[in-house]
C-alpha cells in the first residue's frame, strides 16, 4: 500500500500518521487544522477492508477519477469493502477536519471472528463477490477512542501497542452497536446465544474431524434446529459446515505433510479417510496435486 499526503501548504498543526499494528492492520490518522483542502492519496490492495471515522468536520471521498463523490460528516463512519476491485483511498478533508482510518485485511478481520483463519478461506464461492458499503453514526463511546487515537500524546516507544489496543477496541464497539444488528448489514450479527451455539458446533467438527457427527446430530447436540444450523455458520464462517470442514482437514493434512512426521496413509487416517485413495483423490481436489508430489515439492 502506498500513500502521499499532499498540502497547500506546510503548516505544524496539520498531520497525517500511519501506524501499521499487524500484518494486514494499518490505522490512519488525518488531522487537519489548515484553512484549506488536504488530499490523501492511497493505494488500497482489494483485500482490504476500509473502516473510516470522521470525528470533526467533514470530508470527501472521491472515486473514479471524481466522477463520483462521498461526503462523510462529522460523527459518522463509513465501511468500504470490493472484492472485486481497488478502492484507493482519494480523501479531500476540509478545513479544521479530522479522520481516523482503519484498514484491515480480510484474512486479519476474520481471524477476529474465528480461530480458523489461518486454514479457511472467508469469502466462499457465494460471497467470493460480494461488496459492502455501510455509513453509521460514531456513538459516544466510539468517539472517545477516536479522539484518543488523533489526539496520542504519549511515548512514542509505545504508540504502535497502544493503537493496536484502540483499533481492536474501536471495532468492537463498532460491531457491538445492538441497534444495527441486521444480518443482511453485516453476517456477524447474529443472536449472541446462537452465535456461541455456533462457535460450539464448529468446535465440536474440528475435535471429531475424522469422524463427525451428522448435521442434524450437530444440530441436536448445540441445541439449534438444522437450518438455524446451517444459516448461521454459513454467516459466521463464510461456509457450510462440510465445507468449512474439507478445508480445515485439508489444510491440516497439509501441514502434517510438511512436518514429515507422517506418511501419507497416517495423514489421511488422521484427518478421518479410511482409504488412501479417497485421501489422496480428496487432497488433489483441494491443491491440484497429490500428497506425495506435494511432499515432494518440499524438497
Amino acid at each position: 500500500m502506498n500513500q502521499e499526503f499532499k498540502e497547500g501548504k506546510s503548516i505544524a498543526k496539520s498531520s497525517f500518521e500511519e501506524t501499521k499494528v499487524d500484518d494486514g492492520f494499518v490505522v490512519l490518522a488525518y488531522k487537519n487544522e489548515a484553512s484549506e483542502v488536504q488530499n490523501l492519496v492511497k493505494e488500497i490492495d482489494s483485500d482490504y477492508i476500509q473502516f473510516h471515522f470522521c470525528v470533526k468536520g467533514s470530508s470527501q471521498f472521491v472515486f473514479n477519477e471524481g466522477r463520483y463523490r462521498l461526503n462523510i460528516l462529522e460523527e459518522n463512519s463509513l465501511l468500504l469493502y470490493n472484492p472485486q476491485r481497488e478502492l484507493p483511498i482519494n480523501l479531500e478533508i476540509n478545513p479544521h477536519s479530522w479522520m481516523v482510518s482503519i484498514l484491515i485485511s480480510i484474512k486479519k478481520f476474520h481471524g477476529l471472528f474465528s480461530q480458523e483463519a489461518n486454514y479457511i478461506t472467508f469469502l466462499s464461492e457465494d460471497n467470493r463477490d460480494k461488496k459492502y458499503y455501510k455509513d453509521g453514526v460514531i456513538s459516544p463511546s466510539m468517539a472517545i477512542v477516536l479522539n484518543q487515537i488523533i489526539n496520542y500524546n504519549l511515548n512514542q516507544s509505545i504508540k504502535s501497542i497502544y493503537f493496536k489496543g484502540k483499533a481492536y477496541e474501536l471495532l468492537s464497539l463498532y460491531f457491538n452497536r445492538s441497534e444495527e444488528a441486521d444480518i443482511e448489514q453485516c453476517p456477524f450479527l447474529v443472536d449472541e446465544t446462537n452465535v456461541i451455539k455456533i462457535r460450539k458446533a464448529k468446535d465440536i467438527i474440528v475435535a471429531r474431524m475424522a469422524e463427525p457427527p451428522s448435521l442434524q446430530e450437530l444440530a441436536d447436540e448445540i441445541g439449534l434446529s438444522l437450518k438455524k444450523l446451517k444459516e448461521g455458520f454459513k454467516q459466521i464462517y463464510g461456509d457450510s459446515v462440510f465445507s468449512f470442514l474439507f478445508d480445515y482437514k485439508m489444510e491440516v493434512a497439509r501441514k502434517l505433510l510438511e512436518s514429515g512426521e507422517n506418511n501419507v496413509n497416517e495423514v489421511g487416517h488422521r484427518v478421518g479417510y479410511s482409504t488412501s485413495s479417497h485421501f489422496i483423490s480428496a487432497f488433489k481436489k483441494k491443491y491440484g496435486t497429490t500428497p506425495k508430489k506435494y511432499i515432494m515439492s518440499l524438497n
